[in-house]
């Protein structure tokens, strides 16, 4: 199956540079040393993956399995595999979903939120460290578009998504 190509369009130099900058945050924020310092730094032994999840499930708890494999862009098997980590160390419980009481939704228990409590503190207290000499007009400005690209990104994502599969069925053989 051929992989479909995003538009020919040129793309702008400001949007190349705002790409650019986006997988330097990324890259930064993805580092393993950088993790294992947060894991010293809030007193928890958590990986990546425990982590994600947690900060998911505290976005809107609870949830189902399948939703933060869907939000995280991961196989359900994995998600599974941490939920019950997670579960055996108490930072997360299963309680049956109200709407369909042979599913399962998974919650965070009291060390499951102080833990994304932590995570969370030492994280903006990082943030604001590096952001120490900025005025509270650019950090607002900043907040601001970061939220806009956010919402544009969500937004757009699912339409992107239809459209490269429906290029990638237009350029399909006929059988």
């Amino acid at each position: 199956m051929p992989t479909p190509t995003p538009s020919a369009d040129p793309v702008s130099t400001h949007v190349a540079e705002i790409a650019r900058a986006f997988s330097r945050i990324t890259y930064l924020s993805t580092r393993a040393r950088q993790h294992e310092r947060l894991m010293t730094l809030v007193g928890l032994p958590l990986d990546r993956a425990a982590v994600a999840v947690l900060q998911q499930i505290a976005e809107s708890e609870p949830l189902r399995s399948g939703e933060i494999a869907a939000r995280l862009s991961v196989e359900a098997s994995h998600i599974t595999r941490q939920v019950q980590q997670l579960e055996r160390t108490g930072y997360v419980a299963r309680i049956p979903d109200p709407e369909d009481r042979r599913a399962q939704r998974i919650r965070l228990t009291a060390p499951g939120r102080e833990a994304v409590g932590r995570i969370r503190e030492a994280n903006r207290r990082g943030m604001q460290m590096a952001l120490s000499d900025w005025s509270p007009e650019d950090l607002g400005q900043l907040a601001t578009l970061f939220h806009r690209m956010v919402d544009d990104f969500v937004a757009h994502a699912e339409d992107d998504f239809l459209a490269l599969a429906e290029d990638d069925v237009a350029v399909q053989p006929s059988v």
